[in-house]
């Protein structure tokens, strides 16, 4: 992948792809939060069909207790153990209904769940659940059940095989500093720190071939650094650092984020833990502009927002994305719209992206254009931030516009590339040309580019193969193209 920041107007954008020098694998960067909706009998709608067709590896459970008409039931601990002071060993007092049934739902679509033990966010005037437990090791003693109900058959369950299960959600998400308006964790720093503890030390101890992790922060970084400080000296197993990021540019991730967290990570001495940003979309602000957010997310300016996001974040320090939000009826799903659950533009970044996947083999490409020299010695001079190394044909901020690359290999010399194009300048409207040549020898029998801007949805075009062995076509700002080909014979 390749990323370059660009002057105000692009010349001819040139990608060159070079299949024999191989990356490594394709990431799983097309997680979701949540699952599909299944039409029922009456007020029928439903996108299970077009959600299985995205083959998406994971999907996350966090807020699900707001959708598939559960009334609050589904998945919190609240939820599936209604009354704390209950025998936590006795079958009975616990409600797997709905569940089940929003689990199975999931994996009927080839999904694998991921589990967030915790609670939804409370946004409202009064707060219910997101009180720190009256007593830790109970609570962790409850989440030990709910993973054997769902893995080891306990309580008429499952052996799902679940692998990851995630503590918490946004305990950092506080308001004032004195957490009174906090709308996932009305208790302190400390409180929270010690619950993660206890709870991650008793279910490793119970289920170590399980990945165990979180705490998916999500607002206040410098967290970071101290809970992973209080983790280390507890001893605390940490399988994978779950966390999360909203704003208005791709490219602040892999520039801030993304290699602050790998290196608080190594230097608490969790070299092998993962990194899962497993909440990220658009958000240009949460106060005034947050309509126009609302909007943007599910038009093409959004689907160009989350194509360009997978492929940097390939190259970056991320093990693997998991997008928000895939429930219906939330104006963060991108991915169908509210009223017939019909595929948005985003749909086909993740569509992409799996055809990516089922390749599997990342190859090195470069992304350039005439007066790539100067652009680039200027992004030098004024940028402070680092790049992640790997596959990256240059350092740069986004200025206007940015264009990203990342292509892909199969063992039957098939190729697929997959080139964005996103601004957050709504005043630039023109497209350009767009060259895709390989590094050694050309393409050789069809080339079809799938290209979705504000008027196409993965249409297809059949790009002709010029006397060099490069194709080219053109590409509307927010927008993306998916290319098939192969190579010819060297």
């Amino acid at each position: 992948m390749a990323i370059l920041a660009v002057p105000a107007a692009l010349a001819e954008i040139l990608v060159t792809v070079d299949p024999a020098d191989a990356v490594g694998p394709i990431k799983i960067m097309n997680a979701v939060n949540n699952g599909p909706s299944k039409a029922r009998a009456d007020q029928s709608r439903g996108n299970f069909a077009d959600y299985r067709a995205l083959r998406i590896p994971y999907a996350r459970t966090h807020d699900s207790v707001n959708q598939a008409t559960s009334n609050g039931h589904t998945v919190d601990i609240s939820a599936v153990f209604p009354n704390f002071d209950a025998d936590e060993n006795d079958p009975k007092n616990y409600d797997f209904a709905y569940t089940d049934k929003f689990l199975e739902t999931i994996i009927a679509a080839g999904t694998k769940p991921f589990f967030r033990l915790g609670q939804t966010i409370e946004n409202g005037i009064k707060k219910y659940h997101v009180f720190p437990p009256k007593d830790f090791a109970k609570w962790a003693r409850i989440c030990e059940h709910v993973i054997r109900h769902c893995n080891e058959g306990w309580c008429d369950g499952h052996e799902w095989g679940i692998e990851y299960w995630e503590i918490w959600n946004e305990p950092d998400a506080e308001l004032d500093e004195n957490r009174r308006m906090s709308c996932q964790w009305q208790g302190t720093k400390a409180q929270f720190f010690e619950l993660y503890k206890v709870a991650a030390q008793h279910l490793k101890k119970c289920f170590p071939h399980l990945m165990i992790g979180g705490p998916a922060l999500g607002w206040r970084p410098d967290w970071t650094d101290e809970f992973l400080a209080y983790q280390r000296a507890a001893g605390t197993e940490l399988d994978f650092f779950s966390w999360h990021d909203y704003n208005r540019r791709p490219d602040c991730v892999v520039r801030g984020k993304a290699p602050r967290f790998r290196a608080l990570l190594d230097k608490h001495g969790y070299t092998n833990t993962a990194s899962i940003l497993n909440e990220w979309n658009y958000v240009k602000n949460w106060t005034t502009d947050f309509p126009y957010t609302a909007r943007v997310i599910s038009e093409a300016k959004g689907g160009a927002y989350a194509a360009a996001y997978m492929s940097l974040c390939q190259d970056a320090p991320i093990d693997m994305l998991m997008y928000y939000d895939a429930r219906p009826g939330t104006i963060f799903n991108g991915l169908f719209d509210f009223y017939a659950y019909a595929p948005r533009p985003a749909y086909y970044a993740f569509f992409s992206w799996a055809d990516l996947r089922d390749l599997g083999t990342q190859v090195r490409v470069k992304v350039d254009f005439p007066d790539r020299a100067e652009v680039i010695a200027k992004v030098e001079e004024e940028s402070k931030w680092e790049f992640p190394p790997l596959a990256y044909e240059s350092k740069g901020i986004i200025t206007n516009e940015v264009v990203t690359a990342t292509a892909a290999k199969g063992r039957d010399g098939s190729l697929g590339m997959f080139v964005t194009r996103f601004t957050d300048d709504d005043n630039i409207t023109a497209p350009e040309k767009v060259v895709v040549r390989l590094a050694k020898g050309g393409f050789t029998g069809r080339v079809r580019a799938y290209v979705t801007d504000g008027v196409r949805l993965h249409s297809p075009i059949h790009l002709t193969v010029d006397h060099t062995g490069a194709v080219s076509f053109g590409l509307a700002p927010n927008a993306f193209a998916y290319i098939e080909a192969k190579s010819a014979p060297m």
